[in-house]
């Protein structure tokens, strides 16, 4: 969900340079790191990548070069250390072309797989189709999943940004862990009897084929625009404020923040729409990464929902769980009053549609320091461990607190911009 600079370490068996297949106009450059790129950063909406050794990896456009050079930074084109490889990154999970990680066709066999072993409980529901075709894939687990009970639902979503894989990865195992634990657990199987919970861990499955096998960094949807230009960031596509400024999104189609020509203008947005708005769910998580954050509505305005005090109190709770887990701290916020402003969301239209509880949890690494989108193999599970708390709990809080009534609430935006711009670390959801 960010935009980033990130130290990408260089220790061999941890991360791998990722590969740059090409975007039309695109090269991957580098420049100093310094105050003066942290300004214009902010300043020139650029796409920040990765840090080695000093030097700040920027995927740029033609007009993206033009504004470094006239802000006077050195710029170097790297785009040859991101060229496609003949062969793999080698992997303990070589079956895989991404590894412990899945792609999109994975992901459909591996649910598929879940709904033939445990028939009784999981059901496999097309929730809409991407612009490329592709069905979006929603689990939904139940004691009865053939049938529309009248029982609060949640929500888990994954991947709305197509390079934050790690997303993809934590909702979907937890789908998987409430089928594995039903039998033997019975707090799991009083969740599960007692609420529809519902899983769409690739909200975005084109961006996300693109990431895998073209760009690994891309982040939007796949929608064809003019000039070559490509993609809507699906974060800023829903309807609860969309379009209110340019600052928490942009009218750009060449910014990786570009809110689409209306609101829901997507088919992905859509889907997760009309899901919504077809059941009672009660709360929400929709994972991105990173930062180890956990933020609620509002996130287009600096000033507090109707709920302040209950999104706060229960989101409190959750990193109170998730920190007992391996000790990881994240940290509970109002979006738009701890970060910057952001419009378009998906947090700020469901908690504004519905009144449901609403968190964005950005998902480990922490900072610059812990490499970003790269997140290893071997670190998926301890990550997943550490959520696992909180989702149980929110589930548990939905059960006991159902039919959320919707916030009609529409505070004044206020603005987010800093007086001060951030330091480079400080990256884009």
């Amino acid at each position: 969900m960010k935009r980033a600079i990130l130290l990408l370490p260089v220790l061999a068996g941890v991360f791998v340079l990722p590969v740059f297949g090409g975007t039309p106009d695109v090269k991957i450059v580098s420049v100093p790191r310094s105050a003066a790129l942290a300004e214009a950063a902010v300043r020139l909406d650029l796409d920040l990548l990765a840090e080695i050794e000093g030097r700040v990896l920027i995927a740029a456009s033609p007009s993206d070069l033009r504004k470094l050079a006239e802000c006077g930074l050195q710029i170097v084109d790297e785009s040859v250390l991101f060229a496609p490889s003949s062969s793999p990154a080698s992997s303990v999970y070589s079956f895989s072309p991404i590894g412990a990680y899945h792609t999109y066709r994975e992901l459909a066999d591996d649910l598929a797989a879940l709904q033939i072993q445990y028939p009784d409980l999981a059901r496999v529901v097309t929730i809409g189709t991407s612009l490329e075709n592709r069905p979006i894939l929603a689990l939904k687990v139940s004691d009865n999943p053939g049938l529309d009970e009248d029982e609060p639902a949640v929500l888990f979503l994954g991947c709305h940004h197509a390079r934050e894989w790690i997303s993809v990865e934590v909702p979907f195992l937890f789908g998987r862990r409430l089928l594995e634990q039903y039998a033997s657990d019975p707090a799991v199987r009083r969740l599960v009897d007692e609420a529809e919970i519902w899983i769409v861990p690739m909200v975005n499955p084109d961006g996300h084929d693109y990431s895998v096998r073209v760009y690994r960094y891309w982040r939007k949807n796949r929608r064809a625009g003019e000039g070559g230009l490509f993609g809507v960031d699906l974060n800023r596509n829903y309807g609860k404020a969309w379009g209110c400024d340019d600052e928490g999104s942009s009218p750009d189609p060449a910014s990786d923040v570009y809110r689409g020509p209306a609101s829901f203008s997507e088919p992905e947005t859509r889907a997760v729409r009309d899901l919504i708005l077809s059941r009672r769910f009660g709360a929400l998580i929709s994972f991105h990464s990173y930062s180890q954050l956990l933020l609620y509505p509002w996130g287009y305005t600096t000033l507090p929902a109707l709920q302040e005090s209950l999104l706060k109190s229960l989101g409190t709770r959750l990193t109170d769980l998730m920190r007992a887990v391996n000790g990881r701290d994240y940290v509970c916020a109002q979006a738009g009053a701890a970060l910057y402003l952001t419009n378009g969301d998906t947090t700020d239209w469901a908690y504004a549609a519905t009144g449901m509880p609403a968190y964005t949890i950005e998902l480990p690494p922490l900072d610059i320091l812990g490499g970003g989108f790269f997140n290893r193999e071997e670190d998926i599970d301890p990550i997943f461990q550490e959520n696992l708390p909180a989702m149980l709990a929110l589930v548990d809080w939905a059960i006991a607190h159902p039919d959320p009534e919707p916030d009609p609430a529409d505070p004044p935006r206020r603005s987010g911009r800093k007086k001060n711009p951030p330091e480079p670390g400080i990256i884009r959801r």
